[in-house]
């Protein structure tokens, strides 16, 4: 990136005006980081479609894990990232770099996490995580919880969970494919498990999952999700700042719009969310 600009600089020298243009030209792109979570994939993808569209603005999207997205925000190889799932699932990464970044607000609140069972499971028989300590509740979930990324917040908290609540099960850590490959595989045949889980999240428009009582609050309340920028952008690309801090989803369109993105695609997602909700994008791109 920094030699792209050197050479730049170079050329303005020597070229005056045309290198100047490719300069400004080349400070329009927007580099968006995500990490591989079906939330952030639609509202990150949704956001570069409008940033392209409305603002003519060219954006190159950067998937990696969650710890490298704090990382290239803080050191300003990426532009912003919008998963910042705050203030408990990724505190410890946030506390690194809250002095290193921009925070542009929340662009979707009452995210929460837990644990979930089948919805076929009785209550009576698995309420909270407290009766994960039952004997024969252990057997039948083999001792195992079904989990994800080992970078995840939330693998995080649940190995803490386990300590809290003094359980015998191992956290099977993989990715956010594994756990639903176990989930699908469980519920085709009325399997028992439990797995780690986050909404919003299109599963919970195809399975039915309950989240199982959490007494201790070892998982956190209800969250909030952030954009986080590099220090320096709101001001050197005001239009896309904007457009970031004013980009809000309610929860329950965005789980509407991940469940329409695994029946069809992330790309018609979007353009679909797009087409139905023409006075929400309107608010986002209100100086356009």
């Amino acid at each position: 990136m920094f030699g792209k600009l050197t050479r730049l600089s170079l050329a303005a020298l020597l070229a005056g005006t045309m290198a100047t243009s490719a300069l400004a030209q080349d400070a329009k792109t927007v580099k968006l980081g995500w990490a591989p979570w079906s939330d952030a994939e639609f509202v990150t993808k949704l956001a570069a479609k409008l940033l392209e569209d409305k603002y003519g603005q060219k954006v190159e999207l950067i998937q990696t894990d969650v710890a490298p997205l704090y990382q290239g925000v803080s050191r300003g190889d990426l532009d912003a990232m919008m998963m910042a799932w705050l203030p408990a699932t990724h505190e410890d990464y946030y506390k690194r770099v809250e002095n290193k970044v921009e925070n542009l607000g929340s662009v979707y609140e009452g995210a929460k996490l837990g644990w979930v069972v089948p919805a076929y499971i009785p209550e009576s028989e698995i309420n909270s995580i407290e009766d994960l300590k039952k004997a024969a509740i252990q057997e039948k979930l083999k001792g195992q919880i079904q989990g994800i990324d080992p970078g995840a917040g939330l693998t995080r908290l649940s190995e803490e969970a386990i300590k809290s609540y003094g359980l015998n099960y191992k956290l099977q850590i993989s990715s956010e494919a594994a756990m639903l490959t176990t989930v699908d595989r469980e519920m085709r045949k009325d399997g028992w498990f439990v797995a780690t889980a986050w909404s919003p999240h299109w599963m919970f428009g195809k399975y039915k999952l309950r989240y199982i009582d959490d007494p201790e609050k070892a998982l956190g309340d209800a969250e909030h999700v952030d954009v986080l920028a590099r220090q320096g952008f709101s001001e050197e690309n005001p239009e896309a700042a904007g457009f970031l801090k004013r980009m809000k989803l309610p929860i329950d369109e965005l789980e509407a719009a991940m469940f329409n993105a695994q029946e069809t695609s992330y790309e018609k997602a979007v353009d679909k969310y797009i087409e139905e909700n023409p006075d929400r994008i309107k608010e986002w791109v209100e100086d356009k």
